[in-house]
């Protein structure tokens, strides 16, 4: 369904002209913990005169219960060997941010009003256009646009431990997502997601109409259930963004695609001496009909020259992953965020109707390496992507078929290595390595990136 193109645009224009925030493709930073000046730390509102406010508007309206955030991210980024091409891109993401707590707006008890912008640009993409990998090497990487991304409101009840939340969402700035690993670029929407839903599911840069209920039963467990239209571009060819490159198709008939994860938490608090701890448990399903990856409708072989050319179709799909958050060493009085921190991620999918069927990353994170440095970030994380069994199978047939040897694939894996640097409250700079292994699963086109992020926070 598209509703009113023209006055959704302006929505759009307007959540970015209002002062917001940026981040990378998960939108993790939480408007809710701004302070009483309206400034969600770190800021380089912080580091300006009058904290970036003189009129005193700022302060104003988050009295009033409305904040906003703007976050700009810069990335440069080099592919300095390997892949199908070599070659440099800058690209860029604007995000603005704009939340009003309606009970101190306007009166109207434990409701919340949230949107999301974006404003994209970019010289090319390192990952499709010069590796040709399938692991996210920048989650910023989308097609050039201004794009309304998120658009809800939410309802919470019972002291605040029940939530719902219904309008456009993204389903990766909730489920299936590790807070150590949010300081690697590559840091994303899990491929075996990505690769597998139709579009790549509700993740960025792409939003779709969908509810999400939230449980807190306890201060360290929280019940997520979310329910999205299935495919938030629709089909088509091309890029998926550039389908629905404004974030204003509001499709809502396509069959459902349904989430739910499980969260178990300890040593969360500041207060809290023991090495803090995530786990999240998670299983989602989709209604719609997809391709095998090996045989055809007639019950030959795809790769057969007696086969029909269209695959057999299977009705569903589904996956099941968890996520874990291990605090290694935690200094004497740090936080949560502090010392030496861990993460792994794993997920599985059938493989006869998905590209991919194993998926598996993790990463080691080092905060403050310098005590000169507090606030600096060193860390090392992978990223692995399995290829199924039956589309190796297909690539076998291929070649059996045709006589011709050609490339089985097998997985992709890349490694990067960054340092985060922070310049001033609110600014930081990320000179990082990434080397990719098979991209796309192609031996041979082994390559290596290169690459400098920015970010700044208001």
């Amino acid at each position: 369904m598209k509703v009113g193109r023209g006055v959704l645009f302006a929505i759009a224009c307007v959540g970015t002209a209002i002062p917001a925030g940026f981040a990378v493709a998960q939108t993790m930073t939480n408007p809710d913990k701004a302070g009483n000046d309206g400034i969600t730390r770190p800021s380089i509102a912080t580091s300006l005169p009058h904290s970036g406010d003189a009129s005193g508007a700022r302060k104003r309206l988050t009295d009033r219960g409305v904040t906003y955030l703007f976050n700009y991210t810069n990335d440069v980024l080099d592919n300095v060997s390997g892949g199908i091409r070599r070659g440099a891109v800058d690209q860029g993401k604007l995000e603005s941010i704009l939340n009003v707590d309606l009970e101190k707006f306007a009166g109207l008890q434990g409701l919340t009003f949230y949107t999301n912008n974006f404003v994209i640009h970019n010289t090319g993409r390192i990952r499709r256009d010069y590796v040709a990998g399938i692991n996210t090497i920048a989650a910023i990487e989308a097609t050039p646009t201004v794009r309304l991304s998120e658009l809800w409101l939410e309802k919470k009840f019972a002291g605040e431990t029940v939530s719902v939340r219904i309008g456009q969402l993204a389903a990766d700035t909730e489920f299936f997502y590790s807070d150590t690993s949010l300081m690697f670029l590559q840091s994303d929407w899990p491929t075996i997601t990505a690769q597998n839903l139709p579009s790549g599911g509700p993740a960025y840069p792409l939003a779709t109409p969908g509810v999400r209920l939230k449980l807190d039963p306890a201060p360290s467990v929280s019940f997520l259930l979310g329910m999205f239209n299935g495919d938030p571009a629709g089909p088509g060819t091309g890029d998926p963004d550039t389908r629905n490159r404004y974030g204003l198709d509001f499709r809502m008939r396509d069959p459902p695609f349904v989430i739910g994860e499980a969260q178990f938490r300890a040593n969360q608090s500041k207060e809290d001496t023991g090495l803090a701890r995530s786990i999240k448990i998670g299983a989602w399903t989709h209604f719609e009909k997809f391709n095998d990856q090996r045989s055809a409708s007639n019950g030959t072989l795809l790769a057969s020259p007696a086969s029909s050319g269209i695959p057999l179709q299977h009705r569903g799909n589904w996956g099941l992953y968890g996520v874990v958050d291990q605090q290694i060493y935690r200094p004497r009085g740090g936080t949560k965020d502090s010392g030496v921190s861990a993460f792994a991620m794993a997920s599985v999918s059938p493989p006869d109707r998905n590209q991919i069927e194993f998926y598996a990353s993790g990463g080691i994170v080092f905060a403050g390496p310098f005590a000169s440095r507090p606030d600096d970030r060193f860390g090392v994380s992978v990223i692995y992507a399995q290829f199924s069994r039956d589309l190796r199978a297909f690539d076998l047939d291929t070649a059996a078929f045709t006589g011709v040897t050609g490339n089985v694939r097998d997985a992709e894996t890349n490694l990067e290595v960054s340092y985060t640097a922070q310049m001033i409250p609110g600014w930081t700079l990320q000179p990082n390595v990434q080397f990719i292994r098979h991209p796309s699963g192609f031996s041979g086109r082994d390559a290596k990136v290169v690459g400098l992020r920015s970010m700044v926070r208001f």
